[in-house]
């Protein structure tokens, strides 16, 4: 699920879950655990990316359509954590997006401290509402957080899945680099925010970032509700129109 290394001082962790990296409950789980697990060393910075030619195509559609609340139910609890942890992890996190950022994936990214983008055909969006779901609260803080006004509710209610060029001009993704010099671009950002006092950067950090957190924290019942459409039949339907239109049955939104 997670493939851990390092180049140099900085931690580098790899979502690895099948061919596009879906943030089931499993994979989500194990995120937030290998968070924990930083946050308890000594490692300066992070790396995110994924594995393959995938950043993450997020939810596994397929599983829920399969599955149903049951599936919802226990996956929920996983993807909140992860999202949380990412969120508020202390240190500098830098997201290397090997490729398509999608829906979970998309927030995935938005949820480091800077995102450094491959050059080439992969897409960065977050098509939520075409899918037919609305955002949980943490996901939702993290996008509010991360993207400007101008740019925030038209990303939101178009769901387009941008080009790279256009992740940039509209701040999805922070610079564009080849794919070759993809991974040792986010070391290098890494490294340079590393090089900043710890304490400095994550009080800094939490200074920013605490107001969206806390407003994810007391938003139980909003993101209540909005479970109650994740697991509704019209949602279902939606989630299969979308697959069919849109994944030709392959999972990931």
């Amino acid at each position: 699920m997670i493939e851990r290394s390092s180049d140099g001082d900085i931690a580098i962790i790899r979502l690895s879950n099948g061919p596009v990296n879906v943030l089931d409950g499993d994979l989500m789980r194990a995120l937030a655990d290998a968070l924990d697990d930083a946050e308890r060393s000594d490692v300066p910075a992070l790396v995110l990316s994924g594995s393959g030619t995938v950043f993450s195509a997020g939810a596994d559609l397929l599983r829920i359509l399969d599955e149903g609340p049951g599936y919802l139910t226990g996956a929920r609890p996983q993807a909140n954590r992860a999202f949380e942890r990412l969120f508020t992890f202390p240190r500098p996190v830098v997201a290397a997006v090997n490729g398509h950022a999608i829906a979970g994936g998309c927030v995935l990214a938005l949820a480091c401290d800077h995102r450094v983008a491959a050059s080439g055909n992969l897409r960065v969006g977050l098509p939520e509402l075409r899918v037919g779901v609305p955002f949980p609260v943490w996901a939702l803080e993290t996008v509010r957080f991360a993207l400007a006004p101008p740019h925030l509710q038209r990303l939101i209610t178009s769901g387009k899945l941008c080009t790279v060029t256009e992740a940039f001009d509209s701040g999805l993704v922070d610079e564009v680099v080849d794919p070759d010099v993809l991974l040792t671009r986010a070391v290098q950002v890494a490294a340079r925010l590393a090089a900043i006092p710890r304490a400095t950067y994550a009080l800094t950090k939490r200074a920013l970032r605490e107001p969206f957190a806390a407003r994810a924290r007391g938003g139980g019942e909003a993101d209540e509700e909005g479970f109650g459409i994740w697991v509704s039949e019209d949602a279902r339907a939606a989630m299969q129109r979308f697959v069919e239109r849109t994944l030709g049955g392959q999972s990931g939104a």
